[in-house]
């Protein structure tokens, strides 16, 4: 027999294992122990041949996890493993130290419908080829290990795979006609290998790349892949959203048939040598990201004007285009952010109107042959920062606005060399921007000893889980923007339910991929390290994408390095001098106590303050009305005024996002024990007595309700005169922003579905399961935010109503409240308020997601002009009013809807309709409202799976900090925020 390994019980299976590490023989001797065990039952049987195949892979792997023990895996809860039954379902061993081989064994778990092995840099050797056998995998995630040789062909018998990831391995070969078969794959990712060959198309014998019907992302980048782009490769029925060839050596066109691409956003050709004219791309209205630099192309510019609702980077770089002069249409791409056109061989004038667009951020214009004086307008985008003309012809300048802080580079023209420009900062070469760095600050010049680091929220020496984000796209060139890398920070402790600030970024750089690398930790949230689940845990969201960045970060990829767990590596050797500091220590723990108890004495005071704070409220009450009494604070946090005069920089106008008649808003970074939270701080305008009662109202509801789909109070301010609230920080602004193309975010169809029916849940929730029920009175799309994930908050409770004082009569009588525009009729004509009010308003935003028009434009009232297209020639004639940005619309009978690309339109207008009723009682209930968006959702899966979480069973009450990611489960239509489930977020990029 052969020896066991420390922990490890060979005789638990029996005595009929003889050299039963050798992988191949597993099957065969688990057969024979079971025919010596006839008496013994299918089950024992079953988990036994299971665990034999365990120990194979334990024997054959150095690091496996300390409790892999005993003769039942799943009755024994091994770490990594996810069980039905006796039968195992998922493995997941991310980031867990693993050496060896991935054996032959593997096959055996034919149960297995996940495999997570990823961020293991030194598992190495051949993917076997008995990973075929796993005919109920859904997910395969080998990211950053160390195989090698051939992708093998019987990934192809995986017909229910969805999820493939193998990039960044050492993985050579051609790509297999097989994968052709994968027909659910919608995430095929084999980026940064040494594959080779063509690019397999469909034959009289084999399927091929063309025939992923169900694929939206191709990530095929970072290779060796030769050839031509088959025209083949691409066709209307596919749903593609990310292609990425970009550094590999293809040849030849680009074909015409990437014009068909209809729902296509990201497209990445650059780095390869393509030849010839650029295809019409003229049905690629979907498009925020084309890369085409560092080719070979030749002919005219490609028209890009059809992308100019949603083109925000484009890279035309280095081609050998036969352009005289910069086009016209490049100066009407609204969405623009970033334009890098480097030699291009583009002369004449730049066109002054270009850097008047909106958007417009970075503009990379050098090694051209521009000339004549450069006019930048009289009007200047608010958001451009950098502009590169250095090495034209370019004789004078003429700049007639403000160009603080901004970025002109201008060396190498003749402008230059004129006494008047020659010592201007224009004329000098750039000086590198200091990368962006979470701030240590705080932290003074405290150090760590490797492995561990300083947490930025605690300034705690502890082990991160730590590696590095690859974005190979983002839609910005401008790495000095902290704003824009403070939401990457905040985007990830958020979707992994962290503390505040627990997450360090620095060290950016563009590789010589032209990917921007950015070094990332994330801290335990208690202890020196992070427990093993949670390590796994996060490996998955960073691996299976459901961690999504911003939206401007475009795609991504993660490599983890190796994490040192308690008593690994020489962390927890006790020298000398670690014996001496140990008693140093213990000779303070009685220090620590009395401080404890100091801070404990502290803390009652600051909330015995926070309730005198509160007193002031009765005194509104005098005359009576709706804001007589102290409100009734459940959990909101009491802030003094000077903590927020340090989080917003003494409220400075750089940090003002909003403002309406009630006061400002701004935006805020707590420090001392909150970490760094970002926040929105609402401050009311000195003797508004509109803005008292509604600071009351609203510091009383919020405290009260806890909902995902409900924006979160987290405290306020009553001191020196001021009124401020202080709510969760909500980065992609309002619902209405976002319609107007002010975020520069693209509203698609799926993320429009996504929005109203987080929205309807929110308000559902306020109606239905708030005690005592909440009538929000003010239902707009002003009112509806956004987080990083695009995740819908309704928010402005200042003039909510609570049901408490209907007595039976199913409305409460009030004096009007509302916007013009939303406002219920029946509501206005009898001052009888009822949730169905609320149901009214709704109606109306969904109107203008519809349309995204202003609910009164133009003279024009929305709701008057979509009862009248419908009712005039059905969903025919809704055609002319829904907003041009979702689609170019043709008749819209249910065969062309589907084609048009907006699934469940019909039913969203219907529902629309019901909403706004003039009578009240024909209106559905908010409960009603989210079960028909979710029967859109349902039934459209395929099209909204990505965004919406359709499942109707309960979320976990689990208060793991990283059980988001850890649960594959749903949640119901009213999740308490602080449920942890996969959050319903925007598509993988």
């Amino acid at each position: 027999m052969v020896p066991a390994k420390e922990g490890i019980q060979v005789e638990d299976l029996g005595k009929g294992y003889s050299n039963w590490g050798q992988n191949q023989k597993t099957h065969k001797h688990a057969t024979a122990w079971h025919n010596r065990r006839q008496g013994e039952s299918q089950h024992s049987y079953f988990l036994s041949f299971q665990a034999a195949a365990l120990r194979a892979l334990q024997l054959a792997w150095e690091n496996t996890p300390p409790n892999w023990k005993g003769a039942d895996p799943c009755g024994s809860n091994w770490e990594g493993l996810t069980c039905n039954g006796s039968k195992i379902t998922s493995l997941s061993l991310s980031t867990m130290n693993l050496k060896g081989t991935l054996p032959s064994d593997i096959g055996s778990l034919s149960d297995l419908q996940s495999l997570d092995l990823s961020y293991n840099k030194e598992l190495t050797g051949h993917i076997p080829n008995s990973i075929g056998q796993l005919l109920h995998l859904d997910t395969l995630i080998l990211i950053g290990c160390a195989f090698t040789g051939s992708i093998p062909s019987e990934l192809g018998n995986l017909r229910n795979l969805t999820f493939l990831a193998l990039n960044s391995n050492k993985l050579s070969g051609e790509i297999p006609a097989s994968i052709g078969n994968l027909e659910q794959v919608y995430w095929l990712d084999i980026a940064d290998n040494e594959i080779g060959g063509t690019l397999p198309v469909s034959t009289a014998t084999s399927r091929g790349l063309d025939k992923l019907f169900a694929a939206k992302h191709f990530h095929l980048n970072k290779n060796q892949l030769e050839g031509t782009i088959p025209p083949e490769i691409f066709n209307s029925d596919m749903q593609l959203i990310h292609v990425l060839f970009d550094n590999n050596r293809l040849t030849g066109e680009i074909p015409s048939t990437i014009g068909l691409l209809s729902s296509l956003e990201v497209l990445k050709l650059d780095r390869n040598s393509l030849q010839g004219s650029v295809p019409s791309l003229r049905n690629l209205t979907q498009i925020m990201e084309l890369h085409l630099s560092n080719n070979k192309l030749e002919g005219r510019l490609p028209d890009l004007f059809e992308m100019r609702h949603s083109l925000n980077y484009v890279d035309l770089s280095n081609n050998s285009f036969t352009e005289s002069e910069a086009p016209a249409w490049l100066a009407k791409l609204q969405s623009l952010t970033t334009l890098v056109m480097e030699n291009v061989n583009l002369e004449g004038q730049v066109p002054p109107d270009l850097f008047s667009l909106p958007q417009l951020q970075s503009v990379k214009l050098r090694n051209n042959s521009f000339s004549m004086t450069l006019n930048m307008g009289a009007t200047i985008g608010p958001q451009l920062q950098y502009v590169d003309l250095e090495y034209n012809d370019i004789r004078d300048i003429d700049i007639r606005t403000n160009l603080y802080r901004r970025t002109i580079l201008l060396l190498g023209n003749p402008a230059c060399e004129s006494s008047s420009l020659s010592s201007n900062r224009v004329c000098r070469p750039r000086q590198t921007d200091a990368s962006y760095s979470t701030s240590l600050s705080k932290c003074g010049t405290k150090s760590c000893h490797t492995p561990e680091k300083l947490n930025p929220a605690t300034c705690e020496c502890q082990v991160p889980f730590s590696g590095e984000l690859m974005f190979v796209s983002p839609s910005f060139s401008d790495l000095s923007n902290e704003s824009r890398f403070e939401s990457l920070e905040s985007s990830i402790w958020r979707n992994l339910r962290l503390p505040a600030g627990y997450v360090f970024i620095c060290c950016f750089h563009i590789d010589g991929h032209n990917y921007l690398n950015i070094q990332l930790q994330i801290f335990p949230p208690e202890g020196k390290h992070l427990k093993r689940k949670d390590v796994q845990g996060i490996g998955f969201a960073l691996s299976k994408q459901t961690y999504k960045a911003p939206l401007e970060f475009g795609p991504y990829y993660f490599l983890a390095d190796s994490y040192i767990f308690p008593g690994e590596g020489n962390l927890y050797s006790l020298t000398t001098g670690a014996i001496i500091g140990i008693a140093v220590a213990s000779a303070l723990v009685i220090f620590t106590i009395f401080g404890v108890s100091y801070y404990a004495v502290k803390q009652k005071r600051r909330a015995e303050m926070a309730i005198e704070f509160s007193k002031p409220f009765a005194s509104w009450g005098a005359s009576g009305g709706e804001s007589s009494g102290a409100p009734k604070l459940k959990g909101a946090r009491w802030f003094s005024f000077q903590e927020l005069k340090m989080a917003t920089d003494n409220f400075s106008e750089a940090n003002q996002i909003g403002s309406g008649g009630y006061g400002k808003v701004y935006k805020g970074i707590l420090t001392g024990s909150s970490g760094g939270e970002m926040v929105a701080i609402k401050r009311a305008q000195e003797s508004s007595l509109q803005g008292s009662t509604e600071f009351k109202n609203e510091i009383e509801l919020l405290s009260r309700v806890h909902h995902k789909n409900l924006v979160a109070l987290i405290g306020f301010c009553f001191e020196q005169g001021e009124q401020m609230l202080v709510y969760e920080y909500m980065s992609n602004g309002s619902l209405r922003d976002n319609l107007s193309g002010k975020t520069g975010i693209n509203m698609n169809w799926g993320r429009r579905i996504h929005i109203a029916l987080g929205s309807a849940k929110g308000l559902s929730y306020l109606h239905e399961h708030a005690n005592p029920p909440i009538i929000h009175r003010d239902v707009k799309s002003e009112n509806i935010l956004l987080d990083d994930n695009l995740t819908a908050k309704v928010a402005d409770f200042g003039v909510s109503k609570l049901v408490v004082d209907a007595g039976g009569k199913g409305h409460v009588s009030s004096e009007i409240k509302g916007t013009l525009g939303y406002l219920d009729p029946e509501y206005y004509m009898t001052q009888k308020l009822t949730e169905k009010s609320d149901v009214y308003g709704f109606g109306v935003v969904l109107m203008e997601i519809l349309t995204a028009r202003h609910p009164i434009e133009r003279g024009k009232y929305i709701v008057r002009e979509v009862k009248g297209a419908l009712g005039m020639d059905g969903m025919k004639g809704v055609k002319e009013i829904v907003d041009p940005v979702l689609i170019q619309l043709r008749d819209l009978d249910s065969e062309a809807e589907s084609q048009a690309g907006l699934p469940g339109l019909e039913t969203f207008v219907n529902v629309a309709v019901r909403c706004v009723e003039d009578g009240a009682a024909n209106r559905p209930s908010m409960s009603e409202v989210v079960k028909e968006l979710e029967a859109i959702v349902s039934q459209h899966k395929d099209v909204y799976g990505p965004y919406i979480n359709y499942s109707s069973s309960l979320a976990s009450t689990d208060t793991h900090p990283y059980a988001a990611v850890l649960n594959k489960g749903g949640g119901d239509f009213f999740d308490y925020s602080g449920a942890f489930t996969v959050p319903s977020t925007v598509e993988p990029k």
